[in-house]
């Protein structure tokens, strides 16, 4: 479990599936209403107190953004109490739920990028997006450019190269720069291969 202050009143937080695994929590039951959930809601609050002093007391509001690769991104905001009529006695949560076919992974060099794109030429796979953020490169692709080959097959060639990313295609398209909007494999094998 990763954390990350986004505003004074708004963290972020990201599961990989394998957080989930080890709390006994699988893809589906993420979506139920079951005490475990309950429970892992309660522990990203505690450490996210102690970890960076985010104080979530009163009404909170909870969007949850799969990741199909990756896990899952909770963002946690605190609502204004003067606007908010509640009870005392629990905490209010309006869950989001934004399901994304999007595969996205981080690459440190893009020499990496470039060794990939060469590996997936030769598999049959030209699609893509590029971008630049934060002195990394990141890779979108749609889950349906993996069908050919399977999205686990997928998922496990690409993170020979690099790694799941932890931020949202909604952060890189606000703050990164995009290097090549479509089929950046194919344009990446053209110009350095």
């Amino acid at each position: 479990m990763r954390l990350e202050r986004l505003a004074s009143d708004k963290i972020k937080i990201f599961l990989t599936f394998d957080d989930l695994k080890e709390r006994g929590i699988t893809k589906d039951e993420i979506w139920m209403d079951v005490p475990k959930i309950h429970d892992l809601f309660r522990d990203m609050i505690t450490e996210a107190s102690d970890e960076l002093g985010f104080d979530a007391e009163g009404p909170v509001i909870v969007e949850v953004f799969a990741l199909p690769s990756q896990g899952m991104v909770v963002i946690v905001t605190i609502t204004d109490e003067a606007e908010e009529t509640f009870d005392d006695s629990f905490i209010e949560l309006q869950i989001t739920l934004d399901v994304n076919d999007n595969l996205l992974f981080k690459f440190e060099d893009i020499e990496d990028v470039i060794q990939l794109a060469k590996q997936l030429t030769t598999l049959g796979i030209s699609s893509g997006k590029l971008y630049h953020y934060e002195d990394s490169y990141y890779l979108q692709f749609n889950e349906i450019d993996a069908i050919s080959i399977g999205v686990e097959s997928f998922i496990s060639i690409v993170v020979e190269y690099g790694d799941t990313a932890t931020v949202t295609t909604y952060r890189l398209e606000e703050y990164g720069k995009t290097i090549i909007q479509k089929h950046a494999i194919q344009q990446l094998n053209n110009s350095f291969i």
